[in-house]
């Protein structure tokens, strides 16, 4: 029997459901500790700077993704996920930015699925 956390879609799920309920806490549970945030090519992050990157990011309305592809490998995978932002940033300007990222999540110890990289530029 598997658990509902032996699922290597889990950290998209629980990315989605943090950013709709704009609880940090629960984005950063779809991540390892160790886990890297590429928030603009060649500049990778993690830690406390990560949560920011990704609390910076929820500042923005109108975040939508869809997963398109799931390559898994035993405990690795690949998610590609097709992301927009078609909203108001907190000083209500107007935000449109899409993207396709390139994920990739490990299985740990525990048979939970997190990220161990997050790079929404895909290939950029």
């Amino acid at each position: 029997m598997t658990s509902s956390h032996d699922d290597p879609t889990l950290p998209f799920s629980t990315f989605l459901s943090g950013f709709a309920a704009r609880d940090l806490d629960v984005v950063e549970q779809a991540y390892e500790p160790a886990a890297v945030l590429v928030p603009r090519p060649g500049f990778p992050v993690t830690g406390t700077e990560r949560a920011e990157a990704n609390a910076h990011l929820m500042s923005f309305d109108g975040f939508s993704a869809t997963l398109r592809h799931l390559y898994r490998a035993g405990d690795l995978a690949l998610l590609v996920v097709d992301w927009s932002v078609d909203g108001r940033a907190p000083d209500g300007s107007q935000v449109e930015l899409t993207g396709t990222a390139a994920d990739v999540a490990r299985r740990g110890a525990d048979g939970r699925w997190r990220y161990v990289i997050d790079n929404p530029a895909g290939t950029a």
